[in-house]
């Protein structure tokens, strides 16, 4: 794995936890950190140790409390755009990966922290939670796919009051308006639940559970016919050795062993 300065990774079971590290700042995103962000994606795709990720932030008062205002100050329409789309990419990455993500949402999910939960497969939080879209109130608006992914996963309504009003919503309103899929008192029983879930994911099989996120993410690609892409990953699918081998475990009434072939 790769030394980074604001990310400190622990590789155990297959899952990789990731915890965003600049407690002086809230964990807020900076340059540096999304390109540290960007690196650890890439470098995980390709490391067939990891079959799941848990991204989480230092201590219990933030997961990430938004982007790191201090950069903010030489934005213009140029760079401005670039800016926006340079977060974009970076977490289209975390929503286009193959290996299940997890977001344990441990204190404030601001701006861009929010953003980057919800690029996250799933989402779990603590009780001490706060999730906020709060650009406007800056003058700007979330553009790290933040109008797009809080529509998609609360809908329309819901979203633009969020978003248009700035304000902020505790871990139990954002579980009743489904931005996130679980509750945990603590951190730690956050952390415990995260890792039951993907150790449930593990057992199926790796070709599956990555085809599987590409269809659920084409649901909302104007580009892309979903059902179509859904039956050419089926199709994939029938000729993976690991199709042969749950078949096989299914009549011959035992644990499929996946190889992600």
């Amino acid at each position: 794995m790769s030394n980074y300065k604001n990310l400190i990774q622990t590789l155990e079971d297959g899952i990789l936890t990731v915890t965003i590290d600049r407690p002086e700042k809230l964990n807020a995103l900076n340059s540096l950190t999304l390109s540290e962000l960007k690196s650890c994606v890439e470098n995980l795709l390709m490391d067939d140790e990891v079959k799941g990720v848990i991204i989480t932030g230092t201590g219990k008062r933030a997961f990430v409390a938004g982007a790191d205002i201090s950069e903010f100050t030489e934005l213009n329409e140029l760079n401005g755009r670039k800016f926006s789309e340079r977060g974009q990419e970076i977490f289209d990455l975390f929503e286009n990966c193959p290996k299940p993500i997890i977001a344990l949402v441990n204190g404030f999910a601001l701006g861009g922290g929010c953003e980057l939960a919800m690029a996250c497969h799933i989402r779990i939080a603590t009780e001490n939670a706060k999730f906020s879209l709060p650009e406007v109130s800056l003058g700007i608006l979330p553009a790290y796919g933040g109008t797009q992914r809080l529509t998609q996963i609360i809908g329309k309504g819901k979203a633009l009051e969020m978003m248009l009003t700035a304000e902020m919503i505790g871990a139990e309103e954002a579980l009743a308006n489904g931005l996130v899929n679980h509750l945990a008192p603590t951190k730690e029983e956050g952390l415990q639940k995260s890792m039951d879930i993907l150790h449930k994911i593990f057992k199926n099989a790796p070709l599956s559970i990555g085809m599987v996120i590409n269809c659920a993410n084409a649901v909302f690609s104007k580009e892309e016919d979903g059902y179509q892409i859904e039956a050419n990953s089926f199709a994939n699918c029938c000729k993976s050795m690991d199709f042969k081998e749950g078949a096989a475990a299914f009549l011959e009434k035992r644990k499929p062993d996946f190889k992600g072939e």
